[in-house]
Formats: structure tokens, sequence, C-alpha cells
């Protein structure tokens, strides 16, 4: 298994811009599709963002589409997630994933592994 730490999050205002990062130790990180998952309180685990381990290619929830980017740097064993004009309803726990050498899956239970998250809050 893959381990993962996430960071970057913090409170910002509404509008505002955040880049999560997520660091994978322990792997051939590029036999890796990777993902980022959040959570807001009583909801579930919702898809946000993924890159695919081998044509790196991109996909995203129609929520974020157009104000989130997600990439690799496979020399940093990092994925980020550049995320912009944020807005108050991206409030959640934002957790790294990642799923050895498979499609992106927008399940979770797809997913081998789990950063612990990084806290996101936006104020309007």
């Amino acid at each position: 298994q893959v381990q993962l730490v996430e960071s970057g999050g913090g409170l910002v205002q509404a509008g505002g811009s955040l880049r999560l990062s997520c660091v994978a130790s322990g792997v051939s990180f590029t036999r890796y599709t990777l993902g980022w998952f959040r959570q807001a309180p009583g909801k579930e685990r919702e898809f946000v963002a993924a890159i695919t381990w081998r044509s790196d290619s991109t996909y995203y929830a129609d929520s974020v589409k157009g104000r989130f980017t997600i990439s690799r740097d496979n020399t940093k064993n990092t994925v980020y997630l550049q995320m912009n004009s944020l807005k108050p309803e991206d409030t959640a726990v934002y957790y790294c994933t990642a799923r050895y050498m498979s499609a992106y899956t927008t399940f979770a239970s797809g997913y081998d592994s789990w950063g612990q998250g990084t806290q996101v809050t936006v104020s309007s």
C-alpha cells in the first residue's frame, strides 16, 4: 500500500484559492491513478478529481469543473489540487487517494489507499 500525506488546507474567503498537496511514499508512484475526494459534515464522501497513471488524463466532478485542476509531479511523488473561485459549498475535508494500475473511478470503494485528510473551509 501507498502512504499518502495531504497538506495545504485552511480557511479562505469565497472567491479565493488554495492548493492542496499530497505526497506518496513507498511506491512506484507512476503506476498509480490518483484522486481527490471530499466529505462535508453529514454527507457521503464524494469524488472531486482524478489523474490517471498511464496517460495523465484528468477527470472532474461537474461541481468543480473549470475551477479545480489536478496535476502530478512524478519527480516529487506528489499530486496537487489547485482550487480557484472557491465557494462555501466547497467546505469539506479533502482526501487524497490512490489506485494501483487502474483506470479512475468515482466510487470511493475503488481506491486502495487514503490519506488522513485536510480541512478546507470557505467563508461567505
